[in-house]
């Protein structure tokens, strides 16, 4: 994301990821595209790997589900990372209606468009990175 043909990029690792994850809080949102530009911007490239980026994003969400589900906490908010253009992630445990009913919880209006949901106004509580 961000990169053309023959720019470089990095590919990131899991616990830069699930760090920018940590620093969104509540009353705010980040995407898959915003994570992407602030590792491009850290390791000074042009874009970063969004394949691997998404992937940890959704290891980072099942991680959390399954410490829950054995009475520990893992502070990781994985539902305020959304998929790029406001999009909710059909991939995270419980899938989309997991994913809407957590946001539903902090206050955002989630819409329907197709068979897709999105949070409505997102760009209004992206968090600067």
């Amino acid at each position: 994301m961000g990169a053309e043909a023959g720019d470089e990029v990095v590919l990131v690792n899991p616990s830069e990821i699930v760090d920018i994850m940590k620093q969104v809080p509540e009353g705010k949102l980040t995407t898959i595209v915003e994570i992407c530009m602030k590792v491009a911007r850290r390791h000074d490239t042009k874009g970063c790997c969004s394949l691997t980026t998404g992937i940890f994003i959704m290891t980072a969400a099942n991680a959390v589900e399954e410490a829950r589900q054995e009475g520990k906490l893992l502070d990781i908010p994985y539902w305020r990372t959304l998929k790029a253009a406001g999009y909710l992630n059909p991939k995270y445990p419980g899938g989309q209606e997991a994913h809407k009913r957590l946001l539903e919880q902090e206050g955002y209006k989630v819409v329907q468009k197709g068979k897709k949901y999105l949070v409505q106004d997102f760009q209004k509580y992206l968090i600067s990175l």
